[in-house]
């Protein structure tokens, strides 16, 4: 996985986690000083053993550093990291997936608002053999009809049977590790995971009302991003793995259009009345789909580079963890 920010400085990494370590909750973390303790508390008390909290404090300025140095002296499972300044949550998750070492990987907000025992039912999950499980939220909150237009737009674009993509995930490591993420992609790992072929499944979970501290994506200028970032990605997991297929076919429109008008042209040419604009636009329809083809040829080259580059990392990868172990 890969993450195309300038820079993402993981910052400090304190841990005092216990040795065998299956389940890691990644915490990203934005001015939320006052939800930390209490999430802590819930978790540790729900969560069976063989767990960490990974928290990626991402440039607060609530005094969330100061929080969590002293939650580190009272939770062994705890592990920090901190951005020293925002870079969104995209560059959190990605963040704590370095410094995370399950193999079973949930995604979990610090603003209290989903229960730890539905991790805990996402992971009985990834057990019974699914790579990734969603959450479909239930309970009284804000934005649900907004909410519910853009998964059915998801449902619509992706092909995806869950109805909701962006609610609590558990998920195996290999997932994350395997999908490509830009910035506020984290709202897609559910249909970038399905493009790669993992399986993906949904279960209900909990959504209870923010107790403390105010919303990070409540803002309308957010549903606009979303709706942009939805075209790119169905873009990406369409037309990217497919060039030619839509060059090809606009070529091939366009050739066939300029034939037909071409073909018009000569009739009116040989019974006396030639049109002179009809030959400017058989040729601009001809150099078109030319240019389709070449720019599906192109685009066919950097797929196969892509996937290259992909298979390369992959290894990388691989090869890293055989070495760790």
């Amino acid at each position: 996985m890969s993450y195309q920010e300038p820079a993402v400085p993981t910052g400090d990494a304190t841990t005092e986690a216990p040795p065998a370590v299956e389940l890691s909750y990644i915490v990203p973390a934005y001015n939320e000083a006052e939800n930390l303790e209490p999430l802590l508390a819930e978790i540790a008390e729900k969560t069976p053993p063989g767990f960490e909290v990974v928290l990626v404090d991402d440039g607060s300025t609530d005094g969330t550093r100061e929080v969590v140095a002293r939650l580190l002296e009272k939770h062994p499972f705890l592990v920090s990291c901190r951005h020293v300044r925002n870079l969104g949550k995209t560059a959190a998750i990605v963040t704590g997936l370095a410094a995370a070492r399950g193999s079973i990987i949930s995604v979990f907000d610090a603003d209290l608002q989903f229960d730890p025992d539905d991790v805990i039912r996402q992971a009985d999950k990834v057990r019974e053999g699914f790579d990734l499980v969603t959450g479909e939220k239930r309970g009284q909150y804000d934005k649900r009809f907004v909410s519910a237009v853009y998964n059915r737009l998801a449902r619509l674009v992706f092909g995806l049977r869950v109805r909701d993509i962006n609610a609590l995930k558990t998920f195996r490591r290999e997932v994350l590790e395997g999908v490509h993420l830009r910035k506020d992609w984290h709202r897609y790992i559910v249909p970038l995971a399905a493009a790669r072929g993992f399986s993906v499944t949904e279960i209900p979970v909990l959504l209870r009302p923010r107790l403390h501290g105010t919303p990070k994506y409540s803002s309308p200028f957010r549903v606009l991003i979303g709706f942009f970032d939805l075209i790119a990605v169905g873009f990406q997991l369409t037309f990217m793995r497919k060039p030619m297929l839509y060059f090809g076919t606009l070529g091939t429109v366009s050739l066939s259009a300029g034939f037909l008008v071409g073909l018009l042209a000569i009739i009116l040419r040989l019974f006396g009345h030639g049109f002179r604009p009809l030959l400017y636009l058989v040729i601009l329809l001809v150099l078109a789909g030319v240019l389709f083809f070449a720019a599906g040829f192109l685009g066919e080259t950097l797929a196969m580079l892509g996937d290259r580059l992909e298979d390369i990392e992959q290894r990388l990868r691989r090869r890293e963890r055989e070495g760790g172990e």
